[in-house]
């Protein structure tokens, strides 16, 4: 990610480190509604993905200690439907840094309550970028590259593309596995796996790729400085104004439900403090494409 680099290389100068794999990512296994004697297995699923996520190459690009994308992924098991066989519901977040300073800046928060899969203790995960192996494996390679997508978008003008891609090869890949594994297909839900990545490449979303970038890159990368704070805040303002051109042809979209459920606390943090009158417009845009927040923006009005 050549844009990326360029972007973090005097950063990078001062850091001595060596480089890094792409995500830095913290696993947690919650079982708790599993009645079982042996739960030692948890513990050894979760040292096999967090090994699976943090020590696997995704992209061809290299990253340095600054640079990695922060990802937490919850595994909640609502049942163990045989000795080997879970249903869970998986929780994934995920942080990029702001430049000159120590925030960390959500960019993805998305709980998934489709999620069965197979694990057998000590077995090796199986894992084929090109074809089905496991939905275990399946469907944490997709949220990697997600949240892969989502970051390049952040740094430079739709760079996210080939990762938008590869997670959507991640589905057409497990459209064709057997057996009954939900949440892949088009027809069963309007807010699954496969419409991430086929909505992010949709033209009706060109305007949100193009907001996160002015957000992250064009704003929120400007506001370490006293001299560029309100320049900053102000690119933010018209990143999210023109999510109004998404609001006018997709009311209520999911994608735009997803960009808001990480970002409406940061927005509020950031213009709690801005003019009256910046405030105020914000206040409007916000209430009118992001409705299922508006009690939380009335701290705006204050």
């Amino acid at each position: 990610m050549k844009s990326k680099f360029l972007f973090f290389v005097l950063l990078s100068l001062f850091s001595y480190g060596a480089w890094s794999q792409e995500i830095m990512c913290s696993i947690n296994i919650n079982a708790d509604q599993v009645v079982t004697t042996d739960k030692k297995i948890f513990n050894t699923l979760k040292t096999e993905l967090t090994s699976f996520v943090n020590n696997r190459k995704w992209t061809n690009d290299e990253f340095t200690n600054d640079e990695r994308i922060e990802m937490n992924i919850t595994i909640s098991i609502t049942e163990r439907v045989s000795i080997n066989s879970f249903k869970s519901t998986i929780t994934v977040t995920a942080r990029r840094p702001t430049y000159k300073t120590d925030y960390k800046t959500q960019i993805f928060n998305h709980v998934d309550e489709e999620f069965q899969f197979d694990y057998v203790e000590f077995q090796a995960l199986d894992y084929n970028e090109n074809s089905y192996a496991s939905n275990l494996t399946q469907v944490l390679a997709f949220y990697v590259y997600m949240v892969i997508a989502i970051d390049y978008d952040t740094f430079s003008l739709n760079g996210g593309s080939p990762y938008y891609q590869k997670a959507l090869s991640q589905v057409n890949n497990a459209q064709s596995a057997p057996g009954t594994i939900t949440g892949w297909k088009a027809y069963e839900k309007t807010k699954n796996r496969f419409w991430f990545p086929t909505d992010f490449m949709h033209p009706n979303y060109k305007f949100l790729r193009t907001s996160l970038y002015d957000y992250h890159r064009l704003g929120l990368d400007l506001m370490y400085d006293a001299q560029t704070l309100e320049a900053g805040r102000q690119k933010i303002a018209d990143a999210v104004e023109a999510l109004r051109n998404i609001h006018s042809r997709v009311p209520g979209s999911f994608l735009m439900q997803e960009f808001f459920q990480a970002k409406y606390l940061e927005i509020v943090n950031i213009f709690s403090e801005a003019p009256p009158q910046q405030k105020n417009k914000i206040y409007q845009t916000l209430i009118l494409i992001d409705p299922g927040n508006t009690s939380r923006y009335e701290k705006l009005r204050q």
